[in-house]
């Protein structure tokens, strides 16, 4: 069988279904109370470890390195290669032969994620090196401790992305994907037990046992339900069945695509590290926030969109033009959150930033600072979300080796110009150094968009015209415009306030504004998006 030779027919129209309409909704719930929870966790970090100390950048570099296991495996591999076929063999009705393949991915994937752990606890000093070079003395030291501890919990979190894998093919998305809050709680109730009367050095590899056991919370909450949904699920290394060995042929390009994928976030890291101080924390602050949209409404489409285009790939005309469809409408959805989520970024950033973070050694020039990174990343913040629903698309017909392609490409574009953005071209303007950071996501973002028309030009030539229409994104970036000047106006009226009573004060009457002129344009998503919270009231 080739890359896009695929013959698949669902036993019943209603296995597909749920995706479209409640799919979606349940992987943005249960991403949302990650995230809410994830919110919260950065907030007690700055609070205890600031933005601009030694402690607060160690963690944040070490926390980097083993979860690149858990990205590689979680987003990435396992859920492109796995996900199709045991969502195929869910949906034609044949069970006990899904859970024999679910069996005996968890036993290789087990043996495969368990070197790896042992490799890195011993390789770390030399991974240091690698992706913190600018790290000297004490500060090389304690990010070596809190990646020995570090690496195990990255382990059991790529487990948690098979069950991930089995829950979301029968459509359990809730749990799947708001599993994630057992993590967050973990590290949350750390800071707060011991964050007081702590040293900053030993409180940051406490932080990093809390990780540990968060990760084994994150295991055991979905467990019950993988084995009720998936009662004949053995574990064997079983690798006779042509399922099995069409995952594992699926398994490495998507591997070194999502491997591709990581090594641009690295690269960022490796040039932060050589900035100032507080630069690598930086970065991780403005991720934890431009990655919400990117999960709550690209990730949740694609997830949700990924066993159902599975269920229904073939080389027929009409399964291409349903998927076509599907896509479009993702696209849509994505596009009417994420465009106003970059424009507050970009305009309103401070507030945000001050809202979430200001608190304790966090200061207000710490959040000035995370604005200026976080405004750099709203210039691929669209891109980058409508990118994952593309290459879910490929993924549901088996190509693995076009997203590689242009994964590829976006990388070196981010070597190349996140080098210049950093370093030369501040000095070449004049500005001070700390713009460096900024640079960075700007050019990820640029490059996000080379790879995201990469994708669907060659995409639209197999399936016909995809994409979003020049007056729907034209209508949404107006709004969009229009809610932050009058946001602004009213950010400059107030007098000093708490962040908090700041932020509600500018972001709400952004968001009517917004949704009072997408409604006034009778843009369907803006009556969708009303009417789901009118009915959650």
């Amino acid at each position: 069988m080739t890359e896009t030779d695929v013959r698949l027919t669902p036993s019943r129209d209603e296995d597909v279904k749920p995706a479209r309409s409640g799919g979606a909704v349940l992987v943005a719930s249960g991403i949302l109370l990650s995230r809410i929870t994830g919110l919260i966790r950065q907030r007690v970090f700055s609070h205890y470890f600031g933005l601009r100390t030694d402690a607060a950048d160690a963690f944040t570099a070490a926390l980097r390195i083993p979860n690149f296991l858990q990205n590689l495996f979680g987003e990435g591999a396992l859920s492109g290669s796995f996900i199709p076929v045991y969502a195929a063999l869910v949906a034609r009705g044949e069970r006990r032969e899904a859970d024999r393949v679910a069996g005996a991915v968890a036993s290789v994937l087990a043996l495969i994620v368990s070197i790896l752990v042992l490799v890195g606890v011993f390789a770390t000093p030399l991974l240091i090196d690698l992706i913190a070079p600018g790290f000297h003395g004490a500060k090389r030291e304690l990010t070596i401790a809190i990646v020995r501890v570090l690496f195990p919990a990255s382990g059991v979190l790529a487990i948690s992305a098979w069950c991930l894998g089995i829950l979301n093919s029968h459509h359990k998305f809730l749990l799947s994907y708001a599993s994630g809050v057992m993590w967050n709680v973990a590290m949350i109730g750390t800071l707060i037990v011991f964050g007081a009367g702590t040293a900053l050095p030993r409180l940051a590899v406490m932080l990093a046992w809390g990780s540990v056991a968060g990760s084994l919370l994150q295991v055991l909450v979905q467990l019950p339900v993988v084995l009720r949904v998936a009662p004949d699920l053995r574990l064997a290394f079983d690798t006779t069945s042509e399922h099995v060995r069409s995952i594992g042929r699926n398994f490495l390009p998507i591997l070194i695509s999502r491997g591709v994928n990581q090594v641009s976030a690295y690269i960022d890291q490796v040039i932060a590290s050589l900035l100032s101080t507080g630069a690598v924390t930086g970065l991780q602050n403005a991720a934890t926030l431009y990655t919400l949209p990117v999960s709550l409404f690209g990730m949740s489409v694609s997830a949700a969109e990924l066993p159902a285009m599975s269920g229904i790939a073939s080389e027929d005309p009409a399964a291409i033009e349903a998927i076509r469809q599907r896509l479009n409408a993702g696209l849509r959805r994505i596009a009417f959150f994420v465009v106003p989520s970059a424009m507050a970024f970009l305009a309103l950033g401070d507030v945000v930033v001050g809202a979430l973070f200001q608190t304790g050694r966090f200061d207000h020039a710490d959040s000035i600072y995370v604005w200026r990174i976080l405004a750099g990343s709203s210039v691929g913040l669209l891109a980058s979300t409508l990118g994952r629903l593309y290459a879910s698309t490929y993924y549901a017909f088996r190509d693995t080796r076009t997203p590689l392609r242009y994964a590829a490409i976006r990388v070196g574009l981010t070597t190349v110009l996140g080098y210049v953005f950093a370093i030369p071209l501040p000095r070449l303007l004049g500005i001070a150094p700390e713009w460096g950071a900024a640079g960075l996501t700007a050019s990820a973002g640029l490059a996000g968009w080379v790879e995201m028309l990469l994708l669907r030009a060659t995409l639209n030539t197999r399936i016909g015209k995809t994409g979003l229409a020049l007056t729907y994104t034209a209508q949404l970036w107006g709004s969009a415009i229009g809610g932050a000047a009058v946001a602004w106006g009213i950010k400059l009226a107030l007098p000093p306030l708490h962040p908090i009573v700041t932020a509600v004060a500018v972001l709400g009457p952004y968001g009517v504004v917004f949704l009072m002129m997408t409604l006034a344009l009778r843009i369907p998503e803006a009556s969708a998006a009303l009417s789901r919270f009118t009915r959650l009231r």
